[in-house]
């Protein structure tokens, strides 16, 4: 029996930035995309993810890839669902609490967004990007309409909801499933230090690097993640 692989996107995406990587996945897993432009914060979006799966047969496994603000919904569900979840993906996140001046930052970027949306994730698209996909037009383009597609009010309240999320680093510090730590070389977002840090805090995690991207691995790098997702599957499953 095929296992959920529950994929669940970050701030300013839509379930597109999978698109690339589902195709190649659903050979190995029943993919589903969690949609998480709906929820007030971190723990409904717990709960819708709990919803998506709830159908799960009791021997059919459950793996979690969570991609920046998605890695704070998959750590959520691994801290305090963790009987249901067989092995997690945390990419481009950190395990780290919102610290004052990255909290004072956001509310600057929501001020920003109130003003001009279109001027903010244009700069969040360059931002979360690496130089090599800077000369992909097409690529950028997509990139940027999916940042789009979210609209402000939904980029503010997820902004809102990862402000007050919850620390878990003392649960996931006494973890006992298999994880795997993956983030652009060139993340810009969450740096390779916070992937490090995670990684060093989960027991028994493994690390990996996606060369050639940034901050959005899903859409920069495909069928490199997928082939560390499938690889990471065939190996704990």
């Amino acid at each position: 029996m095929k296992p959920i692989l529950l994929l669940i996107p970050g701030m300013l995406n839509t379930s597109s930035v999978w698109a690339k990587v589902i195709p190649l996945l659903h050979d190995v897993a029943d993919v589903r995309v969690l949609n998480v432009q709906t929820q007030t914060s971190i723990d409904e979006m717990t709960d819708d993810a709990l919803a998506l799966v709830g159908d799960a047969l009791p021997e059919q496994a459950l793996v979690v890839c969570g991609f920046s603000m998605g890695g704070f919904v998959a750590i959520n569900l691994m801290a305090l669902h963790t009987q249901k979840i067989r092995a997690a993906c945390l990419l481009g996140t950190t395990g780290r609490p919102e610290l004052a001046e990255s909290a004072a930052q956001r509310e600057k970027t929501i001020a920003a967004m109130e003003r001009d949306f279109g001027k903010v994730t244009l700069r969040i698209s360059h931002f979360s990007t690496c130089a090599e996909t800077h000369t992909n037009p097409a690529l950028m383009d997509d990139i940027l309409t999916d940042l789009r597609a979210v609209g402000p009010d939904t980029a503010i309240t997820q902004n809102r909801a990862v402000m007050v999320r919850t620390d878990h680093r003392a649960t996931l510090s006494k973890l006992n499933m298999p994880v795997l730590v993956l983030c652009g070389k060139d993340d810009l977002v969450t740096p390779p230090e916070c992937s490090e840090e995670l990684a060093a805090l989960i027991p028994g995690a493994q690390l990996e690097w996606i060369v050639g991207a940034g901050h959005m691995v899903p859409m920069e790098q495909p069928l490199a993640l997928a082939d560390c997702l499938r690889r990471f599957i065939e190996r704990v499953l």
